[in-house]
Order: structure tokens, then sequence, then C-alpha cells
């Protein structure tokens, strides 16, 4: 019987294999054919016919990608606002991206396919590390907006530094600040507010902490 470490190994090796060949072969490829081939360990999105791979998150991106999630999906399900999703799990766009996360509204459920979502959620998070720097601030920036989505979280833990932009009447991006007590209030997701300072706190405070200080907050 296999240990499994060598499972762990030999998993490792195909998915390897399995990239460098898609590489090799240079060509493109449909989004279907994408899904085909891309799985729950591939971290990747589709651009444009091409594989753009990503690398594995760090453990601070996955803590505060874990308070996020854990905070957003509390509030939403509470409040029967509608579903958060998390990556691995692709949106559908003019390209297929995977963002970190993904708000979609009770109106928009239909979106929602076994392995994708078919076109644009209501509000997206990007927590931003040094390898997805552009693709968060450039590429998926101003796809995001073009598309319009309503709402885009840019997380940069190492900066400690929050952005949220809301779209305008004029159809693009607009830098909306926390309040002068550091706590921003989402427009798309009713009555959430989070506390920036929260984000960079070593550890990150309790999920149950921060929702009894929500909850009284609302």
């Amino acid at each position: 019987m296999l240990k499994k470490v060598e499972v762990i190994f030999m998993e490792t090796a195909l998915i390897e294999s399995k990239i460098q060949t898609t590489i090799a072969e240079s060509k493109k490829i449909s989004y279907e054919e994408f899904l085909d081939w891309c799985d729950e360990d591939i971290w990747a999105e589709w651009v444009d016919g091409d594989i753009i791979m990503t690398s594995p998150a760090s453990i601070q991106h996955q803590r505060i990608s874990g308070f996020l999630v854990k905070i957003l999906s509390r509030y939403v399900e509470s409040h029967s606002l509608g579903e958060i999703i998390f990556a691995p799990f692709q949106m559908k766009l003019i390209s297929g991206r995977e963002p970190d996360i993904m708000f979609v509204s009770i109106e928009h459920l239909d979106r929602i396919k076994n392995t994708y979502l078919e076109g644009s959620a209501d509000m997206v998070v990007e927590i931003v590390s040094p390898e997805s720097m552009r693709r968060d601030r450039a590429d998926k920036f101003f796809e995001y907006e073009s598309v319009g989505i309503p709402e885009y979280w840019l997380i940069d833990p190492i900066r400690k530094q929050a952005e949220f932009y809301r779209l305008g009447a004029d159809k693009l991006y607009h830098l909306i600040s926390p309040d002068s007590e550091d706590v921003y209030h989402s427009e798309i997701i009713k009555g959430f507010w989070l506390k920036v300072s929260w984000l960079w706190q070593e550890p990150l405070p309790p999920v149950s902490d921060a929702w009894q200080e929500i909850n009284q907050g609302s």
C-alpha cells in the first residue's frame, strides 16, 4: 500500500506534468477545455485562451482570507442576503478569474453553476501578494470595472493597506475611504461593516468577538 506522502508526491508530479504539457503545446484553449483541464488541486486562471498559473497562498493570506470568509458568511447567511464563495472557484467574465472571495446576492444565485460562476459576483475581494500585485491592481481591476462588479476590495497584508472601490454612475471605480474610526461600511452587503485594523492584528481577532461587535453596531 502506498504511503500518504508517496500518494501526495505522485499527485504533485501528475499536476506538474499536466501543466508542463499544456504550456509546451502552447495552444489556445476554450474556457470549457480549461474547466476540463483544471481541478481543485490546480490554481489557475484563463485569459484570452491562455492558462495563467497562480502561486500558492502564504499563511498570512490564508488567515486573512479565512477570517473574512467566516465573518462575511455568518453575516450574509443570518440576513439571507445570498452566498459567500471562496477560492478555488471560477468566475467566468471576459476571462476565467478565480477571486479570493465573492459575494453573490440572493437575486443572482442562479449564476452559480457546479464548477464556476456564470457572470459577475456582486462583490469581490482580492488579497494581494507579491506575485499577484499586477493582476489584482491592473488586469483584474479594469476587468472587474468593465463588467460592472459593483464593489471591489483590495487587501494588501504586506503594506497593511485596504482599498475599497465602488462603481459610480460613470461606470468607473471610485476609492471609498473608511470613516474616522477606520470602519468601512459596505454598500452592496447591506448593513455589513468592517474595522480595517482587525485585518492587521496578530493574531487576528476571534470571529465570535468581531461578529458580536458588528451585531451591536448594526
